[in-house]
């Protein structure tokens, strides 16, 4: 499909859009909860949770069809009840000391990108925010997950039908019409763009010349403390590491082990199934070879694979060679040697490969966690498990991330779960650090505009003793 093609083709996605958020618009609060109720209800139905799970699995070649099918489910629910109770119609906020009125509206039709690693769930969470907000969704996919997205929006629409809703609320590219020129023809013609994929997307979506939000990097370093309950750390990194086989950006990249607990942690991490690859072992340059073929030849190239992204242990161990328990669930690579381009273990790694890196104490952890953030990741989020609270505050203190989960799976934490009070999302905001215009997890509240009434109030000026101390005023 060529630009022009493209052009008018979407051109007639926008329009129908557009009609259909005209509608939406008119709708009271009621309706739109009805409609998002219903749209989560029947996200949470077995059938089609397997259909979708099995259907990403088998066409981009990546992740767990139960760990889908799971996510589907909590990431619908958790949605849902975050924003249940939200006033996003008429009023939102009324300050009568200030004689303040807020109002809430729309900002029209969205353009959303959405990633192959989580293309089952996301395009349910994208839907249920835009429907919240009363606008109307034209998602684009991945090119290894679009006869999935294609599926998972024919459902929406058919519940918005059942609901005599406008169906066009709820829109994707057609699979047939999938292009690169498409994509961006969908980013400059709508109103708003939600950028959830890798890092170039997201800056193309920035520079488009269309408001937009996106996500940064995901290189997550958690350290462990020698205070820390290592059995339960190790497991929870376990689950985080494996699940879905890591598709996550949230998943733990690196561990950063007080060198006091270093073997009794290896050992933890052993007994919950991970292999470890120390730091001289061939093992190691084998891994190296076939996790970043092009960075032998250029240290700045650090494209991961496709063949070996979110696959299983056992896969990737009989991929490379590498002597592994059969039932190996994750692998641990140590790696003391810097960070940075020399030392792509230090990166992000999209597979259940977690680096060991050691630390004298804490503080030479805050360190090497910075290490690893400087290299990739910055702004997104890093981990602790510790007993020492002091700990908690010099690392929020200190760290250039968006989110620090405490004692806690990465990967089932950062991005809200039911036993955390982070919001659900699939879309997590990386801050200024990372190239972003937000740190928060992304929700409904970052799709629609406020217009703010303002009333006169009597005049009230402080004088200049209320305003500035005294030694500033002698100045």
């Amino acid at each position: 499909m060529d630009k022009n093609e493209a052009k008018v083709y979407v051109q007639g996605l926008v329009a129908r859009a557009k009609a259909a958020q005209k509608i939406a618009e008119t709708h009271d609060q009621a309706r739109v909860n009805e409609l998002c109720a219903a749209v989560a209800w029947a996200a949470c139905k077995e059938d089609f949770r397997r259909t979708a799970a099995k259907m990403l699995v088998e066409e981009s070649r990546m992740g767990v069809e139960q760990d889908k099918f799971n996510k589907i489910l909590n990431k619908a629910k958790g949605v849902w009840k975050d924003m249940k109770d939200d006033i996003s119609v008429g009023i939102v906020e009324t300050n009568t000391e200030k004689q303040i009125v807020k109002y809430i509206k729309p900002v029209g039709v969205i353009a959303a990108l959405i990633p192959v690693t989580n293309g089952e769930a996301t395009p349910i969470v994208k839907a249920l925010w835009a429907l919240k907000g009363r606008n109307a969704i034209i998602m684009t996919p991945h090119p290894r997950g679009k006869k999935t997205l294609q599926y998972v929006t024919d459902y929406i629409r058919s519940v918005l039908k059942q609901y005599n809703a406008p169906e066009d609320l709820v829109m994707c590219v057609d699979p047939d019409n999938f292009a690169l020129e498409v994509t961006h023809e969908l980013m400059a013609q709508c109103d708003y763009i939600a950028a959830t994929g890798g890092t170039p997307m997201v800056r193309v979506a920035y520079s488009s010349g269309t408001p937009a939000i996106g996500v940064g990097t995901g290189n997550v370093a958690t350290y462990i403390d020698s205070s820390a309950d290592l059995r339960d750390a190790a497991h929870k990194i376990m689950l985080s590491k494996t699940f879905d086989n890591s598709t996550s950006c949230s998943s733990e990249n690196e561990c950063i082990v007080n060198e006091a607990i270093y073997d009794e942690f290896v050992k933890a991490m052993e007994a919950e199934g991970g292999y470890l690859v120390r730091e001289d072992s061939p093992e190691k340059e084998i891994i190296k070879k076939t996790m970043w073929p092009k960075w032998h030849e250029d240290h700045n190239n650090h494209d991961l694979t496709r063949d070996l992204i979110a696959k299983t242990a056992p896969e990737m161990c009989q991929a490379m060679g590498l002597k592994a328990p059969k039932d190996v669930k994750f692998i641990m690579v140590e790696e003391n040697g810097g960070f940075g381009p020399d030392y792509p273990f230090t990166g992000e790694k999209l597979s259940v490969i977690t680096t060991l890196i050691k630390c004298k104490d804490f503080e030479d952890g805050m360190d090497k966690i910075e290490g690893c953030l400087k290299y990739m990741g910055n702004g997104h989020s890093c981990g602790i498990h510790t007993k020492n609270d002091e700990q908690v505050d010099r690392l929020a203190r200190r760290m250039t991330v968006s989110r620090i989960m405490v004692n806690q799976p990465q990967a089932l934490g950062n991005s809200g779960s039911w036993g955390n009070g982070m919001p659900v999302t699939m879309t997590l905001g990386c801050s200024t650090w990372g190239y972003n215009s937000t740190s928060e997890n992304v929700t409904w509240k970052q799709f629609v505009n406020y217009t703010v009434v303002s009333r006169p109030i009597e005049a009230i000026i402080p004088s200049d003793e209320e305003l500035f101390p005294e030694y500033i005023r002698k100045k």
